[in-house]
């Protein structure tokens, strides 16, 4: 008899669940004083509008929002297929702090959900924010970059990155609304509205529309700075600027890939200086290279709204002591080489896009830009193919973008020391399965490379070397190298060896459109096949769920401590540069 009690007493909570409204923002939501949002519950199914009940802290939400909402009787989805009636509200805003019960109810369906309506302080604690992002980072990344930058002697660290010195403050949990996974578009979405969503989301809830652009939106930093303040703001990025991390400072899409829609929300917002790649998305459609399907010529566009164009390492050296008010910098059509082609082998595309700034070069041209603003910026750089490397599993060349990326955390640091009202955050926006294991060592005997990996005591030190002294390793081929292995990936084979030709190519697809191990490597002298781990239908190692390391330093950075959920950063930001500030 109990168990029968126990299975109807399940059945009745499972049927009560497929019940329940679907309500956004989401039940535990954050949301700042006076931030614009949009306002949505589903049903499941099809209701009057006679029969839904809102109500707000026990109020009806008419009286407390102050509007009325806008009630679709079928919200259809893919071929028509009614979804259910809906209730939105668009742009609304919550003027004064406090906790807010929201109480959804229609025929059988019900849903309660709260949220914490937060103030910031009235005056700013810093006029400058440098958010440094590598996408990517995972602690064996920083670790690689300070042993092949520095080196090693002993047992102790030759030398210092210059991330090394600013305190690890906190831990970041990076998990998505519907899976502990996560990618580059919610997380750094995160970031920068402070509100959690899907993989691939940026700025807005995930809601059950086919719709990519009608999702409910939230108001992103770069937005609340236009509308509170006179800063100005910065997207550096060695991605395409349209790309998930540099898009989550404007966008409003529940799909990342709506690149050619997120550059008119670049225009929208207007940053002050736009650096990177992606320039096919700025073409219309007949231009030679072009990504777009309709003839809309943002460059122009851009112009017109006062901005200078560089497209080159030598135009934006000359355009950022310029007077010119806004700068947009396009220096590739996709994604910027990484460091170790475009400075070191001349591999990748370097051919066609010869002199490519780097990272560093577009942080001190951002910086000069934005500091002539006498009210202060913002200013977000990424380190994108950190993650763009560690996907399939190239970690000579991860590790050279991560010194790449140190060396621009060295320009923000000196920055700050000049301008101490600023305040450095360093950080990536999610992890990937990555470790360092030992070395491998060419002069062991044997013929099988496997046999020349050391580990324990046997692993020595690498013997990288910089006798030019630009922190970069003169070789990534040395005979005793960084032995770094994932914990996940395709089937694919293992060289032991740095890829040389360009970047690392682990899978292809074969006809049954599996992703198998590549056959290109497979006669590399000892070289072995690794099963791989993931389904056969991804072609490169995958984002891990560990909590990412964030380290800050300078006025606001006392708000980071210990245990942090990744849109609890944006919080702290916000009280930075005291955005929310409640009224009666």
């Amino acid at each position: 008899m109990r168990q029968l009690l126990l299975a109807l007493a399940s059945a009745t909570m499972l049927a009560g669940a497929a019940q329940a409204a679907t309500v956004y923002p989401l039940d535990r939501a954050t949301i700042l004083v006076g931030s614009p949002f949009d306002f949505k519950v589903e049903f499941d199914a099809v209701v009057k509008p006679e029969d839904v009940k809102v109500t707000v802290n026990g109020q009806d939400y008419e009286a407390v929002f102050g509007r009325k909402a806008e009630f679709v009787a079928e919200e259809k989805g893919e071929e028509d297929k009614v979804l259910g009636s809906a209730l939105i509200l668009r742009d609304l805003t919550i003027a004064a702090a406090g906790e807010y019960k929201i109480e959804v109810s229609a025929g059988s369906e019900a849903k309660s959900v709260a949220w914490d309506v937060y103030e910031t302080i009235a005056q700013p604690k810093a006029k400058n924010i440098i958010f440094m992002i590598a996408d990517g980072l995972s602690v064996a990344h920083r670790t690689g970059a300070r042993i092949m930058s520095k080196g090693m002697t002993e047992g102790k660290a030759n030398g210092r990155l210059a991330m090394d010195d600013i305190p690890p403050v906190a831990f970041i949990g990076t998990s998505s609304t519907h899976s502990i996974a996560t990618d580059s578009a919610n997380t750094a979405s995160a970031y920068m509205t402070g509100h959690k969503s899907r993989v691939n989301a940026l700025g807005v809830y995930a809601d059950r529309t086919p719709d990519s652009l009608d999702d409910p939106k939230v108001e992103t930093i770069a937005e609340a700075l236009r509308r509170t303040t006179k800063k100005s703001v910065g997207i550096v990025t060695t991605a395409e600027v349209e790309d998930a991390t540099p898009a989550a400072l404007v966008s409003h899409t529940r799909k990342r890939a709506d690149k050619a829609e997120i550059v008119g929300m670049m225009l929208d917002v207007k940053p002050d200086v736009l650096f990177g790649g992606g320039s096919a998305y700025f073409l219309g459609k007949d231009v030679p290279g072009s990504k777009r399907k309709d003839d809309k010529d943002y460059i122009a566009e851009f112009k017109n709204a006062g901005y200078a164009l560089a497209i080159d390492k030598t135009e934006l050296a000359a355009a950022a002591g310029a007077n010119d008010e806004k700068l947009l910098g396009l220096f590739h059509t996709g994604n910027m080489d990484v460091t170790l082609d475009r400075e070191f082998l001349k591999k990748g595309t370097v051919d066609k896009f010869p002199n490519q700034p780097g990272l560093v070069d577009m942080t001190k041209a951002a910086l000069d830009k934005l500091s002539k603003n006498p009210e202060g910026f913002f200013l977000m750089v990424e380190a994108a193919s950190v993650d763009k490397m560690s996907h399939p599993l190239d970690w000579d060349r991860a590790l050279v973008e991560t010194i790449e990326f140190d060396k621009a955390v060295a320009v923000a640091r000196e920055f700050a020391d000049k301008n101490p009202d600023t305040l450095i955050v360093v950080t990536g926006d999610h992890t990937h399965g990555v470790s360092i294991i030992g070395t491998v060592d060419d002069e062991k005997p044997g013929t099988e490379m496997r046999e020349k990996v050391g580990t324990y005591d046997n692993a020595g030190f690498p013997n990288y070397e910089d006798k030019d002294g630009d922190g970069y390793p003169d070789r990534v081929d040395v005979s005793r190298r960084l032995f770094i292995a994932a914990n996940n990936g395709p089937d694919h084979y293992e060289t032991f060896r740095p890829k040389l030709d360009g970047p690392f190519v682990p899978a292809v697809q074969n006809e049954a459109k599996e992703y198998i191990a590549n056959e290109a490597y497979k006669d590399v002298p000892g070289a072995v096949f690794v099963q791989g781990n993931i389904p056969k239908d991804e072609d490169s190692g995958v984002h891990a769920v560990d909590d990412i390391v964030l380290q800050a330093a300078g006025p606001g950075s006392e708000g980071f401590r210990g245990y942090m959920e990744q849109s609890d950063v944006y919080r702290v930001l916000a009280d930075t540069f005291a955005l929310g500030t409640a009224k009666d």
